[in-house]
């Protein structure tokens, strides 16, 4: 989600964690919302409970996995500033992370209808507030770029590329799609393979205009984890076998 949380001022922080909590707060909303439309729908209501393990943990493992993808990607640019390494975290390892941990838990919770299409709606959602938390903290930043009215302008008044911003809008029109594609029934079982593969591309393609550590060439780790969540909607993508249009 961001290289380290180098916020400009505190109140760039404070900001920054109350998006945080209000997506999850947004998130758990919309499983809730989901939820009654899939009983409505005739689904059986009584493992609802499981399914809410199911939600804590993905963001369980959507933590952890956001952690660890931090400190492989650049972690070890930063062993010398403590806040920089308890801070860091990032989107594309939280990604990973919780839908290995979501795999993990319907396997001990037998539960083996797919479940991403409620995560397509309210992943991209809290992910699209949280990244407008990510501008005021002044994480995530773009390169410098020529000063426009589409820059966005750091605490020390450099014209930056708006990257934070490119991402929380694709989020939250993808959540909007994807909230319509659950009531109309589009692609049922994919929409979050969709998103995996869309935001992949995404992130692959602003990464260049981000401010980040090279490890092969101009990429990044980064880099990387869009193309394995690329390569992950793919291959289950495939694998659900529903009709290839998305509409």
């Amino acid at each position: 989600m961001t290289s380290a949380l180098a916020a400009s001022n505190g109140s760039g922080s404070v900001v920054y964690l109350l998006l945080a909590m209000l997506g999850i707060a947004v998130s758990a909303m919309l499983w809730d919302r989901l939820a009654r439309i899939e009983r409505s729908r005739g689904a059986d209501g009584s493992r609802e409970g499981s399914m809410m393990l199911v939600y804590a943990a993905a963001l369980v493992g959507g933590l952890f996995g956001a952690k660890l993808a931090f400190l492989a990607a650049e972690g070890w640019s930063h062993w010398e500033s403590w806040p920089a390494l308890l801070s860091g975290k990032s989107i594309t390892g939280a990604l990973l992370g919780g839908y290995l941990s979501v795999e993990i838990a319907k396997h001990f919770l037998g539960i083996t209808r797919t479940t991403g299409d409620r995560f397509a709606v309210l992943v991209p959602a809290s992910i699209g507030i949280g990244r407008i938390g990510c501008m005021f903290a002044g994480c995530c930043a773009g390169v410098e770029c020529a000063d426009g009215w589409y820059a966005w302008r750091d605490a020390d008044g450099h014209a930056r590329v708006p990257t934070q911003a490119i991402e929380s809008l694709f989020n939250l029109a993808f959540a909007a799609w994807s909230l319509l594609a659950f009531h109309r029934r589009w692609c049922e079982g994919n929409c979050f393979h969709v998103y995996l593969i869309t935001y992949g591309i995404v992130r692959f393609s602003v990464e260049f205009v981000r401010e980040r550590e090279a490890i092969l060439g101009p990429l990044g780790g980064y880099h990387f984890m869009a193309i394995a969540l690329i390569a992950l909607g793919a291959w289950r993508w495939r694998r659900e076998k529903t009709p290839a249009s998305l509409a």
